[in-house]
């Protein structure tokens, strides 16, 4: 179970959301505005319409709080939290026009991250605890920092957030500076710093391990390329140096399974983030007179 505690990921969130609300509001909606009297009140209630792993909860509150401050949001559930079809994931009280306006925003952030967090949740119940399962920078811009936190709240690991925290040397790197060595070198020469370098062949596996890295990425390899990998890795290990191995590209749910069977520490999948499909919520309401509303 995830609670969102950390107060400058709130604050990032609350940005994200007054940039959603202004886009879907602009100057304002003209439906509600003539069809819903400002003294209406209603009772909503968030409900999924298939099974998930819950993300998002405090951003659909601070979607409503932040149209109207007089709307209650009562979260039956919170992110992390599994959930099956039809149960109750929140209730919304209040004024009648901002629920209205702040619906689809709301659920447009549940129903995304909830995705997210229920296919990751996926790949981690499928490796068996055997591994890490990674996100990458496959996500849509400007909305990174949610999308990494519904891969933590389906009970997987952060890659790099952006490339200013970690160096990771890739096939492009790699043909620029004219191998592997080179690139290593000109990190070494600038910084001291951990160094993972991906590495599609043999050949390339074995000049970076006489680097010694710190991590090496098996990148669009088969299983047997992938174990006889690992085996070398592991041939090289020294008593006070053990490489970490991640592998990345071409993995699903049909053979994570196999891959977490190898003596590897991570997996990097970035269809958690480009390709999650989003779970179905909806928000369902009724009219709610003033005394109903106060009881």
């Amino acid at each position: 179970m995830i609670v969102m505690e950390d107060k400058k990921l709130k604050i990032k969130f609350h940005r994200i959301v007054q940039l959603a609300l202004k886009e879907d509001l602009g100057r304002g909606d003209i439906t509600t505005e003539a069809v819903v009297k400002d003294e209406e009140r209603t009772l909503g209630i968030i409900f999924p319409k298939q099974n998930g792993v819950l993300c998002g909860i405090e951003l659909a509150r601070m979607v409503f709080a932040e149209l109207d401050p007089r709307v209650n949001f009562e979260a039956q559930m919170k992110d992390g939290e599994e959930f099956t079809t039809g149960a109750a994931i929140a209730t919304v009280i209040g004024p009648a026009a901002a629920c209205l306006k702040g619906e689809r925003t709301a659920l447009n952030f549940l129903q995304h991250l909830s995705g997210i967090a229920t296919l990751t949740r996926q790949f981690v119940n499928a490796a068996g605890g055997r591994i890490k399962i990674l996100d990458t920078r496959k996500t849509m811009p400007g909305l990174r920092v949610i999308e990494k936190y519904a891969v933590r709240t389906g009970g997987g690991y952060n890659h790099r957030f952006g490339l200013h925290d970690m160096v990771l040397i890739k096939d492009n790197h790699i043909q620029i500076a004219g191998g592997i060595t080179n690139a290593v070198q000109a990190v070494r020469k600038t910084r001291r710093a951990f160094i993972e370098v991906e590495v599609k062949t043999k050949d390339e596996l074995k000049e970076a391990l006489g680097l010694k890295v710190n991590r090496i990425m098996l990148d669009n390899m088969n299983l047997d390329q992938m174990r006889q990998a690992v085996d070398i890795i592991r041939q090289q290990d020294r008593p006070r140096h053990r490489t970490e191995i991640e592998i990345s590209g071409g993995v699903d749910l049909g053979n994570i399974r196999h891959f977490a069977e190898l003596d590897i520490d991570f997996v990097s999948v970035g269809s958690l983030t480009h390709s999650a499909p989003a779970v179905d919520i909806a928000l369902k309401m009724k009219p709610l007179s003033i005394a109903e509303s106060t009881k």
